[in-house]
């Protein structure tokens, strides 16, 4: 069993009662965030793209609790030269980690940390299909509808599908409905919606659209905890 705990926004805390996975940890500045930096220890920081809002409190996590990041290389480098442990990967790319196997998946977005009056360029965005405790979780990171999500759910068979809905930035929920078709997930949770104004969206409309799809609905308020048995 894994259990699955929505911190707000794009961020997940994945237990499988061994080790801990936290993806895009925003939580300082979020004004919808209720979960503290200092209370996360994970044992690994998984980061979809470089910015502010999914990097987040990441770099304090991960010096603090000694977890290892995994993130696209670029990402990776530059939390390596701040102190933090890491693992760097790409798009395509698979790795066997203790708790299980990571692949990175393309995601279409940007990807860019804001540092003073400069944005340093931090790779490409990605998206992460995590093997863990006998599951598979995709976390589609910020992205468009792209048709390779297709492809996603036939090398992958999901128990999971962690989906953003928000539009503006991301898929709305029109499209994420379409991904959920493609993915073909057991479970679709929607993310990346209500923290922002320009993001405000009813998580209800997702839920309704997929139904008669294979995939069962759920929306996690923040700090609900999802069971993934």
């Amino acid at each position: 069993m894994v259990k699955i705990t929505y911190l707000g926004h794009s961020g997940f805390l994945f237990d499988d009662g061994k080790y801990k996975l936290l993806i895009d940890p925003f939580l300082t500045g979020n004004p919808l965030a209720k979960a503290s930096p200092e209370e996360l220890k994970p044992d690994y920081l998984l980061l979809t793209h470089g910015h502010g809002d999914h990097i987040g409190d990441g770099l304090s996590i991960a010096t603090s609790s000694g977890a290892t990041v995994i993130a696209p290389y670029e990402i990776a480098t530059y939390f390596e030269n701040k102190g933090a442990k890491a693992h760097p990967m790409h798009i395509g790319g698979s790795f066997m980690f203790p708790f299980g196997e990571v692949t990175l998946t393309i995601a279409h977005h940007g990807s860019g940390m804001v540092e003073g009056d400069s944005i340093l360029y931090m790779g490409n965005p990605v998206g992460f299909v995590v093997s863990l405790g006998g599951k598979r979780i995709y976390h589609a990171g910020d992205t468009g509808l792209f048709y390779d999500m297709k492809l996603i759910g036939e090398l992958y068979p999901l128990d999971l599908a962690l989906l953003p809905i928000g539009s503006n930035f991301t898929m709305g929920i029109r499209e994420a409905i379409k991904a959920t078709e493609f993915l073909k997930p057991k479970v679709a949770i929607p993310m990346h919606y209500d923290t922002f104004d320009v993001i405000k969206q009813d998580p209800k409309e997702f839920v309704e659209g997929i139904k008669g799809l294979s995939a069962k609905g759920i929306i996690l308020g923040i700090g609900e905890t999802y069971e993934l048995g």
